[in-house]
């Protein structure tokens, strides 16, 4: 079953890194990062990544530990559930407080018992994504419906 998800998340890989790379332009006429160079970069590590996945999956000593398949049934459909969530927050709260809230409860799922490095890395990420993108990069963020103070 692992390896069904791996071909369609390499198949997936591809596609996308097919049109990033024939489809956008990695500079722009005067010289600056076009809009294909991030798609290209994702892309690529998404296809490195995954392949890297699928072979360390084949090696043998990769399906002696697994036993309890189906035991994180519940914990990926709260996962699921808290993405949607997200991406349905973005628009009602923006972007940033969004993603601080959706990883705080997230990393609370799944690390439990690291209460002050989930808040660190809440509050770090998308503050780190803050300044690269409307700082540096001057790219929109979603704004929310709501006034927020920040």
């Amino acid at each position: 079953m692992r390896m069904i998800f791996f071909v369609v998340i390499l198949a997936t890989g591809l596609m996308y890194s097919y049109l990033a790379f024939t489809d956008l332009d990695f500079l722009t006429t005067t010289g600056r990062l076009g809009p294909g160079f991030f798609p290209r970069v994702i892309g690529t590590l998404m296809v490195v990544f995954t392949i890297w996945s699928m072979i360390a999956e084949l090696r043998p000593s990769a399906a002696e530990g697994r036993s309890d398949v189906g035991g994180y049934a519940g914990q990926v459909a709260l996962i699921m559930s808290l993405g949607v969530a997200y991406v349905l927050s973005l628009g009602l709260v923006g972007g940033i407080p969004a993603t601080v809230i959706f990883l705080f409860v997230t990393l609370s799922v799944l690390n439990r018992d690291r209460l002050l490095q989930n808040g660190l890395v809440a509050l770090l990420v998308p503050g780190a994504i803050y300044v690269l993108f409307d700082r540096l990069l001057n790219a929109a963020i979603p704004e929310g419906v709501l006034p927020l103070p920040f």
